[in-house]
This record gives C-alpha cells, structure tokens and sequence, in this order.
C-alpha cells in the first residue's frame, strides 16, 4: 500500500495544525467559522466502517478530543461533525463550531457563502490556539 498524502482539494483548502497518533489536524482557511477537518494518516482509507478496529478506535478518540478542545476555546451553541466525502474521497472529518448567527446559521456552511480566508495574523493565532488546547499534537512534518 503506498504511503499517505493528502488530497490535493483538502491541501489547497486547509492550513496544517499538526498530528496526533492516527490523524492530521486541518485548520479549513475560512475565518467565518472555526473550522477543523481530521484526516486518518492511512493511505487509501476511504470509509471510517472499513478502517480496522484499532484505528476506528483511534480516530474515535482523536475527534473527541478535538471536539472537547474546540468547544472549550469557542463556545459554540452547538458542534457539528460531519464525514461526507462526496467531493474528496480521502476519509476526512469536519468539526465545525457553530454559533446563532454565523454566516450560515442554522444551515450547513457548505455551499451558504464563499470562504473567507483568514489572513496570516489570524491565521497563526488560531492555529497557536488549537496547538495549545490540545497538548497531544505533534508538530506537522
């Protein structure tokens, strides 16, 4: 099996936080909403149901973990997850902070409005911020 790369789409969309065990964590590079994407670091994982327990397991944890943090950073009113993979195959998992009255608010943010990439500044301070709230990240490769 070959080694894993990122999906060019999730490359182009995202800023790279770090690594935990099994995932790399994603910052999407659209400041409207703290926004995260989990990606299993397993060449051709496609489906989280097909990965082996251990790793399910694994990413289970990982996304919980990013879950508890972002919502103690953000208090968002409500966490929404989400592993759709209709546009990129590769298995990535979305966590995104919602608010009442976000741009997208009660809707899906798919689609709603055009990104708004974040600029460098912002961009550091939230990434730095997700570094921190969560102590089991490694530093990106």
């Amino acid at each position: 099996m070959s080694a894993f790369t990122l999906h060019p789409q999730l490359a182009a969309d995202t800023l790279v936080v770090g690594d935990f065990p099994c995932c790399r964590l994603l910052l999407m590079n659209d400041a409207q909403y703290p926004w995260c994407i989990l990606v299993p670091r397993i060449a051709g994982a496609k489906e989280l149901h097909r990965l082996d327990d251990a790793d399910q397991l694994q990413v289970l944890r990982e996304s919980v973990a990013l879950s508890r943090a972002m919502e103690q950073q953000f208090k968002p009113h409500k966490m929404n997850l989400a592993a759709l993979g209709n546009m990129v195959p590769q298995l990535h998992l979305h966590h995104i902070a919602r608010f009442r009255g976000d741009p997208a608010w009660p809707a899906p943010v798919w689609g709603k409005h055009p990104a708004q990439p974040y600029v460098q500044g912002l961009a550091d301070e939230r990434i730095q911020q997700l570094r921190h709230a969560l102590p089991g990240l490694t530093p990106p490769d």
